[in-house]
């Protein structure tokens, strides 16, 4: 194949583009807050998760209390009840006068039983109050940090595509200057040999496999026409002539 030396270095500027959206693309791909946003997200999951429990417990306990503190009430509003008929004489028989006193006994134990109940549940119920209350606002806080980090890499990948869009429009013009044939091969090796299609020829080197030409490729090179379009022994890309070839 044949082409003008003028376009065999404008194959190096596209070389160029293509690498630099190559690397736009792994920029994009790579970005430290990509790994940043996963972990926070995992985070944020994990703590919701807790700050429900936390809450659930809080609830629970808050039930409890308030049946536990009824039931006090209850026996509360009984042995007043049995302490008034005692005091009022209703109660004259002496029989019935100590089965009541017995009674109001027991019901001062079981009311001093459940109080314990309803003091052991209180205390519960605070610390659930606090766990819940210290999970949101952890909660808050890594959500805070996810919303800073995916405001930072959304303004990253806008400055990305606003680069790789305008390097794009710039490959396109200087590819539509280039001749068919020589972008058809250019693009097909580009695709097989890992997005380099096309390498200077530097002070004897190669750029694309970055080996050194022996004695006899440099002669071939030497006797090749200059619109002759070469390819490397060893890499097979396409081997770009410049003034800085040392020839």
């Amino acid at each position: 194949m044949n082409a003008e030396p003028a376009d065999q270095i404008r194959l190096l500027d596209v070389q160029d583009l293509d690498t630099r959206l190559t690397q736009l693309a792994h920029k994009r791909k790579t970005l430290p807050e990509h790994e940043e946003l996963q972990r926070l997200e995992a985070d944020l999951a994990q703590l919701r998760d807790l700050l429900v429990a936390a809450q659930t417990e809080e609830s629970d306990t808050a039930r409890e209390q308030t049946k536990a503190e009824q039931d006090v009430d209850q026996v509360r509003q009984r042995a007043a009840r049995d302490q008034q008929r005692m005091d009022s004489g209703a109660v004259s028989n002496p029989k019935d006068l100590e089965s009541l006193q017995s009674e109001i006994a027991a019901l001062g134990k079981r009311q001093a039983d459940l109080e314990e109940v309803v003091l052991e549940i209180m205390e519960r119920h605070e610390s659930a109050q606090e766990r819940a209350a210290e999970l949101a606002e952890r909660v808050e806080a890594v959500h805070a940090r996810n919303e800073a980090a995916t405001a930072r890499r959304d303004e990253t990948l806008g400055q990305i595509d606003s680069e790789a869009a305008s390097v794009r429009r710039e490959r396109e013009a200087q590819a539509h200057a280039l001749p068919a044939e020589l972008l058809k091969l250019y693009d097909k090796i580009r695709e097989r040999e890992g997005g380099i299609g096309a390498a200077k020829l530097y002070q004897r080197r190669c750029e694309g496999c970055r080996l050194e030409l022996n004695i006899t490729e440099l002669n071939d090179v030497r006797e090749a026409p200059a619109d002759a379009v070469l390819r490397c022994e060893n890499c097979r890309r396409i081997l770009v002539r410049t003034p800085e070839s040392g020839l």
